[in-house]
């Protein structure tokens, strides 16, 4: 318990720290809220709203539990093939980066045009946008074995099947949960574009709302509920990775 307070009071004092110097530039400078409102404005605003902002949660939340699990999915399955094909690593892993060169935002108008308004085009955006992290980390993962435990299995007459369940795959879940839980927090952001693109309700819809009424607290609001579900879920997956993950490799001294 201590520990995990020494761990939490410094980053919490710099969040009360940074809130209280926003709070007194805002009174002092005398700042329009509509340029930039207050942390007081944004709480009271996110109380005063919070049926309507609770169904607009809801709403990205869904799209994102749909989308993650997919894009980390098709991230692990793109990580091993490629691992398990050499060529195919060698022929499709520069094109998977130049991939994440185009923005996801640019796609939108394309995965409209292809797939339509439902929820297959946002299925999709969040999907590659999640897999990259996952694919690129379970990659790293798996070409990290242990070099002498895996001599010694060659010279033991383990076949590569054996070499890569006994040893590759397990060896690489800690980097693999790494690119989960980045992929955990591109998910939710990617879920927000998505309803950019086109929707009738969730985070993303609410802030073109805002926008165009130039309601900025409440386009803080919704920042807050994206930065808190991303948390949530990052939190989710660390603590999925301490009960699964069980070991750690010893450091020498």
């Amino acid at each position: 318990m201590r520990s995990t307070w020494k761990l939490i009071w410094p980053p919490l004092v710099a969040v009360v720290f940074f809130l209280t110097v926003w709070q007194l530039s805002v009174s002092v400078f005398h700042i329009e809220s509509w340029i930039l409102p207050s942390p007081a404005d944004i709480a009271r605003e996110s109380t005063s709203n919070a049926s309507g902002l609770w169904a607009h949660t809801m709403a990205t939340l869904r799209l994102t539990l749909i989308g993650f699990p997919i894009g980390t999915g098709v991230g692990l399955i793109v990580a091993l093939l490629l691992h398990l094909l050499p060529w195919a690593r060698r022929a499709f892993y520069p094109l998977i980066i130049l991939s994440q060169n185009v923005p996801s935002i640019a796609l939108g108008p394309l995965l409209i045009i292809w797939f339509g308004f439902g929820l297959l085009p946002k299925i999709v955006l969040i999907t590659l946008v999640c897999f990259f992290p996952v694919a690129v980390a379970a990659m790293g993962g798996l070409a990290q074995s242990d070099q002498v435990m895996m001599n010694y299995m060659k010279m033991a007459g383990a076949s590569k099947w054996q070499i890569f369940t006994k040893l590759e795959l397990p060896s690489s879940i800690p980097a693999l949960f790494s690119g989960v839980k980045i992929s955990a927090t591109y998910a939710v952001m990617g879920a927000v574009v998505a309803e950019w693109i086109g929707a009738d309700k969730g985070i993303g819809y609410y802030m073109l709302l805002q926008k165009s009424a130039y309601r900025t607290d409440r386009m803080f609001v919704a920042i807050v509920i994206i930065v808190l579900l991303s948390l949530v879920l990052f939190a989710i997956i660390a603590l999925l990775e301490k009960w699964l993950v069980r070991w750690k490799p010893r450091r020498n001294s």
